[in-house]
């Protein structure tokens, strides 16, 4: 199983030729070289993490592929067909299990509302938490994508996060809203958060891959 980051939060995940895609929103470029495309999950509505212009383009791609959200997405997405996932839900995408965990967004301030938001853990190896901190509990997480920067986001928190989480590798992403400098000093305390329980860091650029 191949896991590639792409700007910000965008994910493809690829296995067996075949291609799941995880949060396509307005800060990523349009993705392509997507195989036999299984499935798309949005963790939440907000437009860094899903477009019209991206669905509508992977949907030329592939007409029939199911888009899952939570019910957030169901409203934010009218036009689409959405199929709700609650945290605790599970689903099979061959060659893809689905686990979702979570439930709602990360406080941004107590003047924005907080939206639904799932983490999602593929084939029971790769999690992504969305907008959130919520922990996989009891899973072994063999790779991490943790978010390293966002209106939400303090960097303790997050590397409490993989503390917490304690994966066997991890990578940084959710990362457009940081300048360099800020992505590399964000990095460098994931680094460290990864590597106090053994793990390995890896610093992902833009359509760059890690095999799981």
């Amino acid at each position: 199983m191949r896991v590639t980051k792409h700007e910000h939060a965008a994910l493809t995940i690829r296995d067996s030729g075949n291609t799941l895609i995880i949060d396509p929103g307005s800060f990523t470029s349009p993705l392509d070289d997507l195989g036999d495309l299984v499935g798309i999950v949005i963790t939440h509505e907000h437009a860094d993490h899903w477009t019209p212009d991206h669905l509508d383009r992977l949907r030329k791609y592939a007409p029939d592929v199911p888009i899952y959200g939570p019910e957030g997405v169901v409203q934010a997405a009218a036009g689409y067909e959405i199929t709700v996932v609650h945290p605790g839900d599970t689903l099979a995408l061959d060659p893809f299990a689905l686990t979702f965990f979570g439930g709602t967004h990360a406080v941004i301030h107590e003047s924005i509302p907080v939206v639904d938001n799932v983490g999602v853990l593929v084939n029971g190896d790769f999690y992504y938490p969305g907008d959130s901190y919520a922990v996989p509990k009891g899973v072994d997480v063999k790779l991490l994508a943790a978010p390293v920067g966002a209106p939400w986001l303090k960097i303790g928190d997050a590397m409490d996060f993989v503390l917490a989480v304690k994966p066997r590798q991890a990578f940084a992403a959710h990362d457009m809203t940081l300048s360099v400098i800020g992505r590399n000093m964000g990095r460098a305390r994931l680094r460290w958060a990864t590597e106090q329980n053994g793990g390995e860091f890896f610093d992902l650029e833009p359509d760059e891959s890690i095999d799981i």
